[in-house]
């Protein structure tokens, strides 16, 4: 893979990581069904954010990802609310 990043360029140059990913990611569009390949990587992504919660230890982006994460869930959550309230 020609565009992986890097774990020395991500951790000097972490923005300019993030857009060399997010340019990859443009292409998403394309796929036939590219639910079915970024699903899998959320799910990945909340449960390596649960399983180092409250660690002694930081580890690098998991701070930040779990900020995203718990973005991530607390929008789901006022989705599902939304619709419970909008069913009654």
């Amino acid at each position: 893979m020609a565009w992986l990043i890097g774990r020395a360029a991500a951790m000097s140059d972490p923005e300019g990581a993030r857009r060399k990913a997010l340019e990859k990611l443009q292409a998403l569009a394309e796929l036939d069904d590219p639910e079915s390949l970024v699903v899998p990587i959320l799910i990945d992504a909340i449960l390596l954010v649960e399983s180092y919660r409250g660690t002694r230890h930081p580890m690098p982006f998991v701070d930040e990802l779990s900020g995203s994460v718990d973005a991530l869930l607390r929008e789901m959550t006022i989705v599902e609310k939304s619709r419970l309230w909008a069913a009654e």
